[in-house]
């Protein structure tokens, strides 16, 4: 089910097979993260191609608690800073290590190093669309802060264009039988045409509104994303866009006293930190959770679970 398979989109995965995923991490938990070190012996590389705290940190966070050794690709220390390709370098990691954790700006980065290398590769985050191992960390926060994911109404804030982390939750939220998603975001940042044919597809119930006022009492999760410069091919766009929401305590009392809170991070101004003390919050427990939740993927991916 799991064993040595690249994960490159959360779409590739069944709800059973995340499901079990869940099952692993919650043992892990109850194992307050110490399983021994069924990983001793092994390499994992991180190709960090692109800046991040989150995932990398916590992807080499997972490696080391299983036993398994780290090695760090930095980009302006290596090879690639000399024109070396980065089908090479990934050439290069494959000789090294048995299993390879990819994050690149490119769209369809992680497929090719998948079709380049001989073990499993896992998709840290590229491009615009796909960050997978995010969406399953999305989804099981969900399941432990609500015991479900099931007939819940789950908004969607920010850049659902551009943010990859949005796309793959909203993917994600689709292996599952929500009562509803919103999806809020300024026009232009409407979700791309294939997420919006996914859910009709799949006959999702969704509400595209602009309007947060208007979703914000039926919530049980808000998913908060920051709208990122980064992506954006115009820069005056951005300027234009930045700072059309702010989830604020003031804001959030509108809402059902059990609605959660997500957020990817970081955050800039999107997310006030006048939250971080209410019951609201639920992001940084969502970003503590990423540990254990890859672990049971290096652990799944590896054989070891």
């Amino acid at each position: 089910m799991w064993k040595f398979r690249d994960v490159i989109s959360i779409l590739d995965y069944t709800r059973d097979e995340l499901e079990h995923l869940f099952s692993v991490t919650d043992v892990i938990l109850e194992r307050s993260l110490d399983v021994g070190k069924p990983l001793d012996g092994k390499i994992v590389a991180t190709a960090f191609i692109e800046p991040s705290t989150r995932t990398r940190l916590s992807f080499e966070t997972a490696a080391k608690r299983l036993g398994a050794e780290v090695i760090n690709l930095e980009p302006h220390l290596s090879s690639m800073a000399k024109g070396e390709s980065l089908t090479d370098t990934l050439r290069m990691l494959d000789d090294y290590a048995n299993l390879i954790v990819i994050r690149s700006p490119y769209e369809g980065s992680a497929k090719h190093a998948a079709d380049v290398c001989e073990h499993p590769v896992i998709n840290g985050g590229d491009g615009t669309q796909h960050h997978p191992t995010q969406a399953m960390i999305d989804l099981y926060t969900i399941r432990k802060l609500k015991g479900r994911i099931d007939g819940l109404e789950v908004g969607v804030l920010g850049d659902l264009k551009y943010g990859r982390a949005a796309a793959s939750f909203i993917y994600g939220l689709t292996k599952f039988n929500v009562k509803r998603i919103w999806l809020i975001s300024p026009e232009p940042l409407s979700p791309r045409p294939e997420l919006m044919d996914r859910l009709k597809r799949m006959n999702v119930d969704f509400v595209k509104t602009e309007n947060l006022e208007e979703a914000v009492e039926d919530l049980d999760i808000l998913y908060v994303t920051r709208i990122q410069k980064e992506r954006f091919p115009d820069p005056a766009e951005y300027e234009k866009l930045r700072g059309s929401y702010v989830i604020t305590k003031k804001l959030l009392s509108r809402a059902s006293e059990d609605l959660k809170v997500l957020h990817p991070l970081p955050r800039v101004d999107e997310l006030s930190n006048d939250v971080d003390d209410t019951p609201y919050q639920a992001y940084f427990i969502q970003a503590k959770l990423g540990v254990p939740v890859r672990m049971a993927l290096i652990g799944l991916v590896l054989g070891v679970f």
